[in-house]
């Protein structure tokens, strides 16, 4: 066999790709902004549900002030005409505002800039806040002595909300407010009504009464809870008329049922409770 009859040689080049599809990186962007947008829309649904209307308004007034820099609104001579963020300099159109160093009365720009509104909104806010805690330490004898005395005060309980001054009277173990399982209240129901009538009395503020029950086993086969806790919460309205409050100052009477207990087991006699509530002036 001669030299010229070897086969010949025959090289192949393989050229592997450069990472594309799935074997690449640009997925994993991809995937990181999807998993930050689900987490920035949990988080606004929570802030949805666990934040009152106040707290709400907080929050988008921090990423939108409707409170501005300066009560002389800027100004210029055409659109986009301003240079600086403050009124002294020339500023884009917003209206008849200030083009002057040192603008006279006529150039500043007229209408309520709204800094006295929202001032006058805090300043009520705060003056019903300490009309309510003030009412507050009355009953509970925060500031000196207590309207209620020691072995009556062991079932109220008192916080200031949103919503208003919260009232909260409680059964205890072997005390309760009112008979079993009706709507007759003891002496002791008698003597809160009556400190808490008197407390409410110092004001005009419209008043309102939740009821709110023990949960019954699943075996009952007439529930009761609901009708206890309506019944019990209107005769509280009818406590409170007896003793002098005026029945056109109440706003509502509300009966919970076991809906909403406070104590880690729904059967404990800590759930029956009712709220008198002094609600918040709306003006």
């Amino acid at each position: 066999m001669s030299a010229n009859d070897v086969a010949p040689v025959i090289i192949k080049r393989v050229k592997k790709g450069g990472g594309d599809g799935h074997h690449g990186g640009a997925w994993k962007v991809a995937y990181a902004d999807f998993v930050t947008a689900m987490m920035a829309f949990f988080l606004l649904m929570w802030l949805l549900n666990a934040t009152t209307e106040k707290q709400r308004k907080g929050i988008a007034d921090y990423f939108n002030p409707t409170i501005p820099i300066n009560r002389i609104s800027g100004g210029g001579d055409g659109s986009f005409g301003g240079d600086d963020i403050f009124s002294e300099e020339t500023l884009a159109r917003t209206g008849n505002g200030a083009t002057q160093r040192n603008p006279a009365e006529r150039d500043k720009a007229r209408g309520d800039s709204g800094t006295a509104e929202a001032e006058r909104d805090v300043a009520g806010d705060e003056a019903q806040d300490k009309d309510l805690m003030g009412l507050e330490e009355m009953l509970t004898g925060k500031a000196g002595e207590s309207m209620v005395s020691n072995e009556t005060a062991r079932h109220i309980l008192t916080r200031v909300t949103d919503e208003g001054l919260i009232v909260e009277v409680f059964d205890l173990p072997g005390e309760p407010l009112f008979e079993a399982d009706g709507t007759t209240p003891l002496p002791v129901m008698n003597e809160l009504t009556k400190v808490v009538a008197g407390v409410f009395a110092l004001v005009t503020n419209e008043v309102a009464v939740a009821g709110f029950t023990r949960s019954r086993p699943v075996v009952v086969a007439d529930n009761p809870v609901w009708d206890l806790s309506g019944g019990r919460a209107d005769r509280t309205r009818r406590l409170l008329i007896a003793q002098g409050l005026p029945e056109a100052r109440v706003h509502r009477v509300s009966g919970y049922a076991d809906r909403k207990p406070v104590a880690a087991n729904p059967m404990a006699v800590r759930n029956n409770r009712i709220e008198m509530i002094l609600l918040r002036r709306l003006d």
